[in-house]
């Protein structure tokens, strides 16, 4: 970790650089003392616009001073932290947590701290879908969208934190938090296991007023998320984020992003939209338009041809994410002008069975005419998106894949053509939940590696190996807690996880239980049941027994 002085110097440096879109108000003399952090660089961290709009929120209120934090750069932070506050956004992050608070020397686990300790709270999509493994280092996780539940959160601790000091102990302080829909505590809540290596069998509370389920909380607004700060030091250089669409109204039978956001929500076009896009250009030429599916905005085409006016020439315009049967000509000349070259699209296999086991509405046609209109678009690369190991994945359908290709690059020769390709993970909440990795992935990526360099498709699949371990970390209990702490020790390699499952053995289950094993609905309790998300447990069900029955 970079020293204090460090931190410092490179905090100087890029608030010279930032463009802050809002105002940051002055804190008064009792405000909440605050630090936010994102476990990783600034350049990655200042990218989120989850972040920026967390942090936007704090530091726009009068009763709250919020100082940032991030692995190599802080502001300058406060004698004594009321809360510190993580986004957490990507499993394998968890490590640069635990030394940030080493960094803070305060207690890794919640249980060893006291008083004089700051409450840790997190939120963002790793804690939402699935907190369980990491839920020993948190006091607080907010679970949902930050709009309004920040906001419950504040007011909530405030009110505790001004009741008589007998009611101001860490448990008083967080079962009063614990009736705030959205916020979850942890410590309230006890796992039961058959054995302690065994399976999921229930969840105890350690009071009667303790919520027993906690909801996550959704924003049902039509104005969404936009930047707060553009820098030159961001990750995308000087981009200004809008959020255009959140959640997917597809529900892929895999896709956490959706069945965890749901429901679908668009921003509306001339009271959000096009003013913040506007907002943006007053500081940078660059646009990014974000969201899950941001071409099925019910006014995209509006939005392409307000910005296709001769006023934006000079604007690059990007799209997040675009579902492969809305690429038009028009689409991808209007991107071409707007300084995109190349264009992504996710079509998960060249298998009409498996999209339709993932749910997943597209046609052969679709793709291929999606290549040949980018090409005529004027764009010089289009990037697929597959996976491989889907349950009821068969080698045939992996051939098809190789087939999909075949038949894009003879209806697009002039394109440059990528294959990006994971492992399919299971993601909590999903109708997918039950099912684990298949460890036939390893050999099927292995195989369209070979296929894709001899008709000349760049390949690039992710890492097998660091897929099982987002299984796990996707997938598992609160006994992963403290596996975790001793990976961390072992180095953070993917042998650092079998090294300490070995020392831990009956302690836990097995790593294959949690990455590989199918555990049915009914078999055992799962880790987040307590967790409500948008759909119901027996939704989920029967969106997993339609996929079954193309198998």
């Amino acid at each position: 970790m970079p020293s204090q002085h460090e931190k410092l110097a490179a905090m100087r440096a890029f608030e010279q650089d930032e463009k802050l879109m809002f105002d940051v108000v002055p804190a008064g003399r009792d405000a909440v003392q605050c630090v936010y952090a994102y476990p990783n660089t600034y350049t990655v961290g200042i990218c989120s616009l989850g972040y920026q709009l967390v942090w936007a929120y704090l530091a726009g209120r009068p009763d709250v001073h919020c100082a940032r934090l991030f692995t190599d750069a802080s502001e300058p932070l406060p004698r004594q932290v009321d809360l510190l506050g993580f986004s957490f956004s990507w499993e394998l992050d968890y490590a640069n947590i635990l030394a940030m608070l080493e960094a803070a020397n305060i207690p890794i686990r919640a249980v060893d701290r006291g008083p004089e300790h700051p409450l840790i709270f997190g939120g963002g999509p790793v804690l939402t879908a699935n907190p369980e493994p990491y839920a020993d280092w948190f006091d607080v996780v907010l679970l949902g969208d930050g709009e309004d539940l920040l906001q419950a959160f504040l007011e909530a601790y405030k009110a505790v934190k001004s009741s008589p000091s007998d009611a101001q102990s860490r448990p008083e302080v967080l079962r009063a938090l614990s009736q705030v829909p959205g916020i979850y505590c942890p410590s309230l809540y006890v796992p039961e296991y058959e054995a302690p290596d065994g399976r999921r069998v229930g969840l105890k509370r350690i009071a009667e007023d303790v919520p027993e389920t906690v909801k996550k909380q959704t924003y049902r607004g039509n104005t969404l998320a936009r930047s707060t700060v553009v820098s030159e030091k961001m990750a995308w250089e000087n981009i200004y984020m809008v959020e255009v669409v959140r959640s997917c109204p597809e529900m892929c039978r895999f896709c956490l992003a959706s069945y965890v956001t749901l429901p679908f929500r668009t921003a509306a076009l001339t009271t959000s939209l096009i003013p913040s896009i506007e907002e943006g250009l007053k500081v940078t030429d660059r646009i990014g338009l974000l969201g899950a599916s941001v071409t099925q905005h019910p006014e995209f085409e509006a939005l392409l041809e307000h910005m296709c006016q001769p006023q934006y020439d000079h604007v690059r315009m990007s799209v997040a994410s675009v579902r492969t049967n809305t690429v038009t000509p028009k689409l991808t000349s209007a991107l071409v002008r707007r300084g995109t070259k190349s264009l992504t699209i996710a079509v998960e296999s060249g298998s009409e069975r498996m999209r339709r086991i993932v749910n997943k509405k597209l046609e052969q046609a679709d793709i291929v005419g999606a290549a040949i209109n980018a090409q005529q678009g004027g764009l010089e690369a289009l990037k697929l998106y597959g996976m491989v190991g889907v349950p009821g994945e068969t080698q045939a359908d992996v051939q098809q894949t190789v087939d999909m290709m075949k038949d894009v690059r003879k209806a697009a020769p002039g394109l440059r053509l990528t294959l990006g390709c994971s492992t399919f993970v299971p993601k909590a909440h999903t109708p997918f939940q039950w099912w684990g990795v298949d460890p036939e992935g390893e050999k099927r990526l292995q195989f369209l590696a070979k296929e894709m360099g001899q008709i000349g498709v760049d390949f690039r699949p992710e890492s097998y190996k660091w897929s099982t371990i987002q299984a796990l970390l996707s997938r598992g209990d609160r006994r992963l807690g403290p596996l975790l702490e001793l990976v961390r020790e072992y180095g953070d390699s993917r042998g650092s996880f079998r090294r300490a499952f070995k020392e831990l053995r009956g302690s836990l289950p097995p790593m294959d239980f949690y990455v590989h094993e199918k555990h049915p609905p009914g078999e055992m309790v799962l880790p987040w049941a307590h967790l409500e998300m948008s759909l119901p447990e027996k939704t989920l069900v029967k969106h997993a027994a339609e996929a079954v029955s193309y198998f």
